[in-house]
């Protein structure tokens, strides 16, 4: 009797610990489970240097999002990142999306700043965006005499 209750302990022990990993694997990994409190919008930039899905996205220094995709528009030269955006922020169709820098380290985000105008559908594109600045090509213009 007292083998099968040690083997039922080691047993419950061991899934509590399966089930730690779990839960601290989709937490650090940032991984979005059942994540319907966001909707989706999409941001047109020229360049987007650094930036990696799930960067944060902020408005007032303040997360309200993350990076959901970026891809390349074949048709217009431009990367297309895809936002998602808490629903109880509401966002307006004059809306500016920036590729922002954080800390020395380098880490890209994405700032909002809002508008005053009319308010933004889910789906919609914001074509007012600020490409991220390339530290490393603006170094090689004043070490080279290009500034």
């Amino acid at each position: 009797m007292k083998k099968y209750s040690k083997e039922t302990q080691v047993g419950l022990f061991v899934l509590v610990g399966f089930l730690a990993i779990a839960y601290m694997s989709i937490k650090l990994g940032n991984v979005h489970l059942l994540s319907d409190d966001h909707y989706t919008i999409k941001a047109m930039f020229n360049d987007v240097t650094g930036l990696k899905v799930n960067a944060p996205v902020q408005m007032y220094g303040v997360d309200m999002g993350f990076v959901d995709g970026i891809a390349l528009d074949q048709n217009s030269g431009m990367s297309v990142v895809t936002l998602k955006i808490r629903k109880d922020v509401k966002l307006t169709d004059d809306t500016i999306a920036s590729v922002k820098t954080s800390g020395l380290i380098g880490d890209k985000y994405i700032k909002i700043s809002k508008g005053g105008g009319d308010p933004l559908k889910p789906g919609a594109i914001l074509r007012d965006t600020e490409s991220s600045i390339d530290l490393e090509e603006l170094i090689s213009k004043y070490v080279f005499g290009g500034v």
